[in-house]
This record gives C-alpha cells, structure tokens and sequence, in this order.
C-alpha cells in the first residue's frame, strides 16, 4: 500500500513538472530528464540492439516531448505517455524496416543487463557464474518475439502493471498478460535449458 501511495506522489510530481515546463520552466524539464533518461534509453537499447539506432530513437523521444509540452494534458500518467511516444516510434521504425530482415544479434545490446547483475563483493567463482547467468538471460531475452520482449522490459525496467503497459502498446489487457505470461515461461524454461548445457 505504502509503494501505490509513493507511486501515485512520483507521478504527479511528474505531471507537476511538464505542467511547470510547459510554462516554460526549462529547470523542470531538466528534473523530469535526469529522472526518466536511464531508463528511457535501456528501453531502446535493450529493444533495438543497434545503439546508435537506440540513441537516435531516444532523442526523438525527447524532441517529441518538448514539442508536445505546451499541449500536454494528464489524461495518463507522465511515464505512460513518455513510453507511448517511445514505443510508436519503435512501431514506425519497424514498419520502415518490414520489408528486410531485422534479426541481428541482440547480446551487445543485453550487455547494460548484466551489469544489473554483477557485484564487486562477488568472489571471482561467484562473479564468473552471475556473468555466465547474465550472459544466459541477455541471450534469452532476445530470443523473445518483439512483443513479448516489450512487454517484459517494461514490466521489469519500469515495473509497469500490466493495465499500463496495455496503455503503452495500444494492446488488450488480457493480450498484456499473456505476452507477460509468455515471456516469462519462455524465458523460464529457456535459462534452464542454457544453463544445464554448461
């Protein structure tokens, strides 16, 4: 209850400062930046695998923000319309991209992942076996189909509820959950699958 209470504070707080930007207070801006700028761009990066792409999206994201700014209302939350933006951009770039195979090689891009799970005070067997885990789970996560790696980064990364990413992606709550659900198993069973190869 006491986190729903603290989220509820973050995010108007958040609405606060567009509302404050859009005034033309460009030091709100700068706090509602420094605040969502991680995040915004391990979404990107960690979607896309090319991070000059990722960045190039990020910007945009931004870009699209201020130009925004003066008409924004809060008929969502901040952070679900800033993910909004992000993920029709991602969209539109797919959509330009149909027509040739855009499957790369995904592990570079997982790479910011498995610093989450490094430690310095890991003994070096200990640090060679969360490297050898984090290398597994990056490679399964870009296993996933586009769909359910969205879903799951932005449950992970943002700890969205399954209503605000169905808000994000435009998609039915109940094709939320299961792209969750999927997601999960299948990155489940497929860490199990790497792991006991080792």
């Amino acid at each position: 209850m006491e986190q729903q209470v603290e989220n509820a504070v973050v995010e108007e707080l958040d609405q606060q400062l567009m509302y404050q930007y859009a005034q033309g207070d460009h030091q709100a801006f700068a706090q509602l930046y420094n605040k969502h700028k991680g995040a915004l761009y391990r979404y990107f990066v960690r979607q896309m695998g090319d991070r000059q792409l990722a960045e190039d999206l990020y910007q945009e994201t931004w870009s699209r923000v201020i130009k925004a700014a003066e008409n924004y209302q809060s008929k969502a939350k901040f952070t679900t319309w800033l993910y909004t933006i992000a993920h029709n951009l991602l969209v539109d770039h797919y959509r330009a991209l149909k027509p040739v195979d855009n499957f790369s090689d995904k592990a570079e891009a997982e790479h910011e992942l498995e610093a989450l799970l490094e430690s310095e005070e890991l003994s070096p067997e200990s640090h060679s076996e969360q490297q050898l885990k984090a290398n597994i789970l990056s490679g399964c996560i870009a296993l996933l189909p586009q769909v359910q790696k969205e879903a799951f980064l932005l449950s992970m990364e943002l700890g969205l509820t399954a209503a605000g990413i169905a808000e994000v992606v435009g998609a039915g709550m109940e094709a939320t959950k299961s792209r969750i659900r999927y997601a999960n198993q299948a990155l489940k069973e497929c860490v199990q699958r790497q792991w006991q190869e080792q």
